[in-house]
């Protein structure tokens, strides 16, 4: 039997985060725009919850959730100040992603060469007269 779109979308809503954060939990975080558009915010240094729902079109509970989610992911760290959560980028989980990417360029590069340097030679045609 089926479930009801509302009691999915709600299972998953309250699902935890990644019970381990590293680079697959971090590409599978920023899979969601919203969460996309929070680090990227980010990216120009630290801001509260409040800053960041200022530039969303998302209600505060509701970038609290995603933050939430991002910190699962390793991807950002809070502080508390005073009344306010302010949030940053935790840059050792983009350096990882970044590690995860110049890997796969390396493998790809690696694979071009081989298969250019392994590609049978087409006979020249003399050129014409």
């Amino acid at each position: 039997m089926a479930t009801k779109p509302r009691a999915r979308a709600q299972a998953l809503a309250d699902a935890p985060a990644s019970p381990q954060p590293g680079p697959r939990a971090a590409w599978a975080a920023l899979a969601d725009p919203t969460r996309e558009a929070i680090v990227r915010l980010l990216v120009g240094g630290e801001r509260s919850v409040g800053e960041i729902a200022g530039q969303l079109p998302v209600s505060r509970p509701a970038v609290s959730k995603h933050l939430r989610l991002l910190e699962g992911a390793g991807l950002v760290r809070f502080r508390g100040e005073g009344t306010r959560n302010v949030y940053a980028l935790e840059p050792d989980a983009l350096a990882a992603m970044r590690d995860e990417i110049d890997a796969l360029w390396r493998q790809s590069l690696a694979r071009f060469a081989l298969v250019a340097t392994n590609a049978p030679q087409r006979p020249r045609r003399p050129p014409r007269a």
